[in-house]
């Protein structure tokens, strides 16, 4: 366990993606998360490709890994039937993300798992493939779509590893799909229960989940397990804790995958006092 976790948080792109990247080494990241655009609308968005392009650079130079989060809108469950123009504009958004992820060198862009709340569960699960495999058709970057497991606060889709491995099966071209596992998410909904669940560990990695995870969103919980509660908490600081995050750093996949916060930040404005404590644990 000689190679140190690579580890950061969210951060604005009001400096543009380079500024971003240059915020996070500056901070002594390893990684960072940003929103490709504005997070609260799915309007497709005319980016600077020489501020993505040195941004790319920037972190090819320095070993910076960058993560894109899509706009808060994106459903990929939402009915292409029903509401034609609507899915359209999902579909054309979370293009226009991966072609910023991938012109900043970035691994991909997350996306939650959606939520479905019309009928049957089944035509919701249909939607998301469709949704999927309309963003991607045709996609020859290396950026992926990066699905991310739900904590149960917006209903029951997304909730398990079967689901988020089952859909990335189903789809046309899976080998650019990855996912994101977030533990606030996955600790509320049940699908990991904190310090020494091995049977999560055990099902990830016998459904190869851990194959395919590209993003870890480390954040704690303000509520406890089972609580299907979406509400972030520092590192350590919430019902999770320390022995928690401890645990699960001792598990390969998690150790090579970009570790990313999206708590607040310490008190010098900065997640420095997280990143350390991360390293720590990994390293003990």
């Amino acid at each position: 366990m000689t190679d140190k976790v690579k580890v950061g948080g969210h951060l604005s792109i009001r400096s543009g993606y380079l500024g971003a990247a240059k915020a996070a080494l500056q901070m002594g990241a390893g990684a960072f998360q940003y929103f490709p655009k504005n997070p609260r609308s799915l309007a497709v968005k005319s980016f600077d490709p020489r501020d993505a392009e040195q941004c790319r650079t920037f972190c090819e130079q320095h070993g910076l890994v960058s993560i894109a989060h899509t706009p808060y809108p994106s459903n990929l469950a939402i009915s292409k039937e029903t509401d034609g123009e609507a899915y359209g504009r999902v579909v054309q958004s979370l293009r226009n993300d991966m072609e910023i992820a991938e012109a900043c060198g970035s691994i991909g862009i997350v996306v939650h798992f959606g939520t479905f709340r019309a009928g049957n569960p089944l035509q919701g699960y249909q939607n998301i493939i469709q949704c999927i495999n309309d963003v991607l058709s045709d996609w020859q970057g290396s950026a992926k779509l990066l699905i991310e497991n739900q904590a149960g606060d917006h209903g029951d889709m997304g909730m398990t590893i079967e689901e988020l491995v089952q859909i990335r099966k189903l789809c046309r071209d899976s080998e650019h799909i990855g996912f994101c596992l977030d533990t606030c998410h996955a600790f509320g909904a049940g699908m990991w229960r904190g310090e020494g669940d091995e049977s999560f560990a055990a099902k990830a990695k016998e459904l190869k989940f851990w194959d395919g995870l590209c993003a870890v969103h480390l954040n704690d919980s303000k509520y406890p397990v089972l609580s299907r509660k979406d509400r972030h908490a520092r590192v350590g600081q919430g019902h999770i804790g320390e022995a928690g995050f401890r645990w699960l750093l001792q598990i390969d996949a998690i150790r090579r995958t970009p570790l990313i916060f999206e708590s607040e930040t310490g008190e010098d404005g900065t997640y420095r006092e997280d990143m350390e404590r991360v390293r720590r644990w990994a390293e003990t």
